[in-house]
């Protein structure tokens, strides 16, 4: 029978005539917790758009990121006292987060409550007991902010400029406070410092003097200064490029450098913060190794039903490694050529989205243009592809899908990265960086209603959220089912588990680099080329490499717990908008809300 508002009012009122005193005296208990949790509620919806403002005010060049806007003149200079500002910001924001009722707050503000706490708790322990700023000098590189203001659709020519005017008279007095703060760093960071700040010439331009020269609105005064200012900086950052070179030959030369790995105790203070998946490091870590022995058993099935239609007059080896090895590295031979590498991704794209929409997997925004692009020079030297997606402030703009040049490899070296990133794999790695994956997860999280969730997200629900979109998309047909396809996805998805073993086992157990490369290489079946990246990137990065896998396997099994809890109910669609509906929160917060 189906109940009108007015049938419902004369049950109710009825109900209330019969056990009036205590249906009563419930009610009144239950609205005094509604209206104490309204009035929470308020309140710390108030607190966060203040304390977001305040955000941005402390770290301007973050809210450049975001595409905030308001602060894009300003370069924060990295000197004692402004860490020191920076430690009373903390103090005072935790306290006044510390004064609202958690109990008190709706579900969807606790998560937020805990984001905010895990934001200030982890600046705080950066300054005070993990003080990369001592030791990572490519964290100082001001190329980022003036190449966000210059590739902007929706400035001004004189908006642009005059930003980048205000921005160049800090860079001088912000290099200075970088070289004061080096001590002891790592010869990784030193040489990617380097590396990166010469990519600030590809930014701060001799174009830039023409610009302003053709500007009307530009006195002759400030164009005088401008160029004056222009060519301080450049010497600032030919400065500090020279000051690191020194500092790279006399490591190289002293062997004083710090070591890259940072050893259990900063390791599991770090995934904690980074992750924040309920599991401590090591215990991840173990999982990671149970996964990897899993799925290599897929891929001995998966080499059982494919040899004779490869191989068909030559027995399989006894040994399965070698059996799986000789399969992947015969179809890894079908790739495309060096010269259209980025011309092929390009093409795959549409490709994606038909598939997305015709399965109806997810709703996609076409007002949010994906533009892939050679990475610039800024960026170069940290991994092969990347998105640069824009933040919750400017969401019109491009998201941009980097991907590294293969012009500067040798042709070895191109070969073995093409066979990386064959025929199935390239499909994979666009499915993770693009459609459905980063591109696609990051435009959701740009409508969340909630500020707090899409800025301080949390890293490993956007890469996990990218590595499960590549396994849902082989479920759900793309591919065909082909067993190659499936392979090669093992043989990727082994790539992610190894990425969790070789960062713990680099940070915390000290492998050598022997033993990094046989893990992927004889273990995950990688080319040399990537392999060596995979070791150099994780000499450059500590956690970030777990975050794929965690966040992929709590994705995974809530999806597949509420498959079991809905039944015939579920729907595959419904789940992923709302499962991205959140913002990029904690897939364990997530999980509580949809639970």
């Amino acid at each position: 029978m189906k109940k009108t508002a007015l049938s419902l009012s004369l049950a109710a009122i009825f109900t209330l005539a019969g056990c009036a005193q205590t249906t009563t005296h419930s009610e009144s208990q239950q609205a005094t917790s509604v209206t104490s949790q309204q009035t929470s509620d308020v309140a710390f919806a108030a607190f966060s758009e203040q304390f977001i403002e305040q955000y941005w005010q402390q770290y301007p060049e973050l809210s450049v990121y975001f595409g905030y806007g308001k602060y894009d003149d300003v370069i924060t200079i990295p000197s004692a006292a402004n860490r020191s500002a920076e430690l009373a910001f903390i103090a005072t924001q935790l306290a006044k987060l510390q004064s609202f009722d958690l109990a008190q707050l709706s579900d969807h503000l606790k998560i937020d409550y805990h984001l905010i706490e895990n934001t200030l708790k982890r600046a705080k322990w950066e300054l005070e007991t993990f003080k990369s700023w001592q030791w990572n000098p490519s964290s100082y590189n001001v190329s980022y902010g003036f190449a966000s203001i210059l590739n902007s659709r929706f400035k001004s020519e004189d908006g642009k400029l005059r930003q980048v005017f205000k921005r160049l008279k800090f860079v001088p007095e912000y290099y200075d406070a970088a070289q004061a703060n080096i001590d002891q760093p790592t010869l990784e960071y030193t040489q990617l410092g380097i590396q990166q700040n010469k990519g600030a010439f590809s930014v701060l331009t001799d174009d830039l003097l023409t610009r302003v020269d053709a500007l009307s609105t530009f006195s002759a005064e400030e164009k005088a200064e401008f160029k004056q200012r222009f060519a301080n900086a450049k010497t600032a950052i030919h400065g500090y490029i020279d000051f690191l070179t020194a500092l790279e030959q006399e490591l190289q030369k002293t062997g004083n450098a710090r070591s890259f790995r940072i050893g259990e105790a900063l390791y599991e203070d770090k995934f904690a913060f980074d992750i924040q998946s309920g599991y401590t490091a090591k215990q991840m870590y173990q999982k990671a190794l149970a996964d990897k022995a899993r799925v290599t058993a897929e891929m001995i099935t998966l080499t059982d039903q494919l040899w004779p239609k490869y191989f068909p007059d030559t027995a399989r080896p006894g040994d399965d490694t070698q059996a799986i090895a000789t399969l992947i590295k015969h179809l890894s031979q079908r790739h495309v050529e060096k010269s259209q590498f980025v011309n092929e991704i390009k093409r795959q794209i549409p490709e994606l989205e038909r598939f997305v929409m015709e399965k109806d997997l997810l709703t996609l925004d076409p007002e949010k243009p994906l533009v892939v692009r050679q990475t610039p020079d800024y960026m170069q030297g940290f991994a092969l592809a990347s998105i640069s997606a824009p933040g919750p402030y400017e969401k019109k703009e491009n998201t941009y899908y980097n991907v590294e040049p293969l012009d500067a490899l040798t042709d070895a070296q191109a070969d073995s990265m093409l066979r990386e990133y064959n025929h199935w794999i390239l499909q994979i790695l666009n499915i993770h960086e693009a459609v459905p994956g980063h591109y696609t997860q990051l435009v959701y999280s740009n409508t969340s209603p909630s500020l707090v969730k899409s800025i301080f997200g949390n890293g490993a629900m956007v890469e996990g959220w990218a590595v499960y979109t590549e396994r849902m998309m082989l479920e759900e047909g793309y591919g065909n089912f082909e067993p190659e396809m499936w392979l090669m996805y093992y043989k990727w998805n082994l790539r992610v588990i190894c990425n969790t073993i070789l960062d713990y086992g680099i940070q915390v157990k000290g492998i050598s680099k022997e033993q990094g490369l046989d893990l992927l290489m004889n273990g995950a079946f990688q080319e040399q080329a990537e392999a060596e990246g995979k070791w150099r990137r994780a000499t450059l990065s500590q956690v970030q490499l777990t975050s794929y896998y965690s966040g992929f396997r709590e994705i995974y099994d809530l999806r597949e717990a509420q498959k079991k809890q809905l039944g015939k109910d579920f729907d595959l669609k419904a789940f992923h908008e709302e499962f991205l509906s959140y913002g990029s929160a904690p897939v364990k917060y997530i999980r509580q809300l949809m639970n």
